[in-house]
Formats: structure tokens, C-alpha cells, sequence
């Protein structure tokens, strides 16, 4: 676990917010405290989400400087991505926000991670984030940054994997290839920063209709006997 400032700035209202980010690998969680403080407790393991999410929220719980009944709202990664691990991420966040009675913030996955790489890219950088659907399909967005943050160059949406081009001036982040940039899901206080930041409007409070965005349906294989 650990303790960290940021130079985010926004809405107070939310905060303290937990955010939960389960749509791939990484399973991880945050409080933040304020617009400057927070804290973060995350486990990169495949298929432990439904095992480690409530350990790692306990594990808060237990190290930070507040109680689960002092915060105000759940921010959660919305997808796309893992249709178990957003499945897993979401009904936690609804299951605390019914018992503490707080609204949720669906945050887009992507826009997400976008926020975050824009904190490490310089000025105009434009970049792209694809990350494997399935065997031949990838979520695809391009983005240019802008002030310290991001602009949508191309909204998101899913692709053959062999049908994505990169340009000489692009930088590639996601799964699809050894070639990219290996971060292929946010950090789970870059889901708190970009709640505060651009989430102040889009609070939930009846989410009992509130679902992950999977963009492309979810079909149960049979097994071959």
C-alpha cells in the first residue's frame, strides 16, 4: 500500500472517494482523502479480482486516516475491458454505496488511463490505447494531450487487431503487441482524479440499471464434450 500527493484539483463534495478499478489484470483501490492526498492498494494477479477486492478495500480501511462511513462516493472503472473483472468491480461498488447510501461514478475505462498518460507526455503528444477484445479484436481510441490532459483524436471503438494503423508520430499504449507501451489500465487513483476532476456531473444515485460499458456483448461459449 501506499500514501501519495497529487496536484489534482476539483469538486470536494465526492471526497473522501474510494475508487475501484478491476477491468484487467491489475485489481486495485484508493481513497482519497482530498484533492492532495490519498492512499492506493493494488495486486497485479489474473482472476483474483472477487478473492483480493475486499481485502485490499479492508487493507484501506485499516491504514488510512478515515473510515469507510465517512466517504462520500465510489468512483469504479466502467469499461470496456475484462467482462468478469468489471462485472466483480461494479457490484462491489454497489453493494457499499447501497449500505452507505452514496452515489457512484462510472468512470470510462479509457478515458481514464488517458488521463493518466497524459500526466507523463509532453504537450500535443498524440497517442493511441488498444487493448484486446478478444483473440482478433481490440478496443481502440486516439488521443492527443492538451493542457496537462487529453483529447479525444478518434472515440472509442472496437477493431480487427490487424486493421490498426499507427502513424510515425503516435505512441501506442495497450495489449495488442510487444511492441507497445505495457500500461493497459489505470492506476486506481487516476479512476479517483478523473472522477473529481470531470465526474461532478455524472453522480448515480438509483443504480440499480447501472451497468459496465462492454461495448461489444458478452456470449457464453459452450464447452465441447
Amino acid at each position: 500500500m501506499k500514501k501519495e500527493n497529487s496536484d489534482s484539483t476539483g469538486s470536494t463534495k465526492m471526497l473522501p472517494l474510494l475508487a475501484i478499478e478491476t477491468s484487467e489484470k491489475l485489481c486495485g483501490v484508493s481513497i482519497l482523502l482530498n484533492e492532495t492526498e490519498y492512499y492506493s492498494a493494488k495486486i497485479f494477479l489474473p482472476h483474483s479480482h472477487s478473492e483480493k477486492l475486499f481485502e485490499l478495500i479492508e487493507m484501506l480501511r485499516d491504514n488510512s486516516s478515515i473510515k469507510l462511513n465517512e466517504i462520500k462516493s465510489i468512483a469504479v472503472s466502467s469499461g470496456p475491458g475484462s467482462f468478469t473483472g468489471l462485472r466483480i468491480g461494479m457490484a462491489a461498488a454497489k453493494g457499499i454505496s447501497a449500505g452507505l447510501n452514496i452515489p457512484i461514478i462510472p468512470v470510462p475505462t479509457f478515458e481514464a488511463l488517458a488521463f493518466q498518460i497524459s500526466k507523463i507526455l509532453p504537450e500535443e503528444q498524440r497517442f493511441l490505447i488498444a487493448n484486446k477484445a478478444n483473440r482478433d479484436e481490440a478496443y481502440l481510441a486516439r488521443f492527443h494531450v492538451k493542457n496537462n490532459s487529453y483529447i479525444f483524436e478518434e472515440e472509442l471503438k472496437i477493431l480487427p487487431i490487424n486493421a490498426i494503423t499507427i502513424n510515425d508520430k503516435e505512441l501506442l499504449f495497450g495489449n495488442i503487441s510487444l511492441d507497445a507501451k505495457q500500461i493497459f489500465s489505470p492506476e486506481p487513483e487516476f479512476i479517483g482524479f478523473w472522477a473529481i476532476e470531470f465526474g461532478e456531473n455524472k453522480l448515480v444515485r438509483d443504480f440499480d440499471f447501472l451497468e459496465p460499458n462492454y461495448i461489444k456483448d458478452f456470449i457464453v461459449k459452450e464447452v465441447k464434450k
